[in-house]
């Protein structure tokens, strides 16, 4: 082959991008500034978001499930690519019917991870094929509870709620908790 001439090498047709899909599972009772933070997060690493709006069936609500999956959309309606589903039974499973094969978590503390460490162990045994991706909450909202909500509510002005939840959320939290508007 003489120098200097270039065989063009065959590449084959680019494919076509996958849709990725997370699934986001919580009882988002109700929606922190620290679970937007780690959606809207995601939103940006992932084609698409499902938030799963489900019953803890260890805490006593605040919210019935229908106000909560109504506030978590008010809360994400900037996000085109977010969408927000009531699910009832296995995060596995919601993550199955929704045709993915990413479960989202987020993290605040290493008492998070210690109990989400477990529970990404119970889920590889149930499907193997649902990986779990875990996002750190941002430092400015690891502290933020429900637990705490239903302490400072009561105490708290506007103002200081909205450190802690989207703006949607204060005034239905204050009817829930009878606090002083």
């Amino acid at each position: 082959m003489p120098t200097g001439i270039h065989t063009p090498v065959a590449h084959s047709p680019p494919h076509p991008p996958q849709p990725r899909t997370a699934v986001y599972t919580g009882s988002f009772d109700p929606i922190t500034l620290g679970h937007l933070d780690v959606i809207q997060r995601a939103s940006r690493i992932f084609d698409g978001i499902v938030v799963g709006v489900g019953i803890n069936p260890e805490k006593q609500p605040i919210f019935t499930l229908a106000d909560r999956v109504q506030l978590v959309r008010e809360s994400v309606a900037d996000l085109p690519n977010v969408r927000v589903e009531l699910f009832s039974g296995l995060s596995v499973a919601f993550v199955r019917e929704q045709g993915a094969h990413v479960l989202l978590r987020g993290v605040r503390s290493l008492t998070d991870i210690d109990a989400e460490f477990t529970m990404t162990l119970a889920n590889r045994k149930l499907d193997p094929a649902v990986e779990t991706v875990f996002l750190m909450a941002d430092a400015q909202y690891s502290h933020i509870s429900s637990s705490l909500l239903k302490q400072i509510t009561p105490l708290a002005d506007d103002e200081a709620l909205l450190k802690f939840v989207p703006p949607s959320v204060v005034a239905p939290l204050r009817r829930e908790l009878s606090g002083p508007s």
